[in-house]
């Protein structure tokens, strides 16, 4: 089951869990409320898994790719790492399920509070279009993951402030409407 709690401030190691002191979880609940929709899938069976087959033909995920990120995998990865942990919003959903390894996704709540997302082998997470988020490694420094997008690709994040936008609009409208 995925583990989520709010970030304390501190500026170290981005891939320590920086928990606060006492540790403040985060519910399922809690996450939905925000946009944020999670599963569990059987990740060493995803090239035949039904469920995930059923989910990419429900929801429309019509293109995927597989990523894995780690110093020895992924050019430029120094560089890569700092990008993918600048807060930043996309203007379609972000969909990831980890294969292998691990890592978080931070999101912002409705007050502006960092949220970190403890993420293994089998989480598949949806972040809604318009969220602030941002992922890193955690201290293993690996983590293999099935990307999934309706349609082409679009890879462009938008660094915040990016609140002009329409997606961001929107989901600040849906984020009003949950309270």
């Amino acid at each position: 089951m995925v583990e989520a709690w709010y970030m304390d401030e501190s500026q170290e190691d981005q891939r320590a869990p920086h928990r606060l002191r006492p540790n403040r979880p985060v519910s399922l609940e809690q996450l939905r409320r925000l946009g944020v929709a999670y599963r569990k899938l059987d990740a060493d069976n995803y090239e035949t898994d039904p469920c995930l087959k059923e989910i990419r033909r429900t929801e429309n995920y019509s293109w995927m790719d597989i990523i894995t990120i780690h110093k020895d995998k992924l050019p430029n990865y120094e560089e890569k790492i700092k990008t993918f942990y600048e807060e930043h919003l996309h203007l379609d959903d972000e969909i990831r399920y980890i294969l292998d390894g691990s890592g978080y996704f931070d999101v912002r709540d409705k007050d502006d509070k960092w949220i970190r997302i403890s993420m293994e082998k089998g989480d598949m997470i949806t972040l809604p279009a318009g969220i602030y988020h941002r992922f890193t490694l955690d201290e293993n420094n690996y983590v293999k993951a099935m990307r999934l997008f309706v349609g082409e690709p679009v890879w462009t994040a938008y660094n915040r402030p990016a609140d002009d936008f329409p997606a961001r609009k929107q989901y600040m409208k849906f984020l009003a409407e949950e309270a």
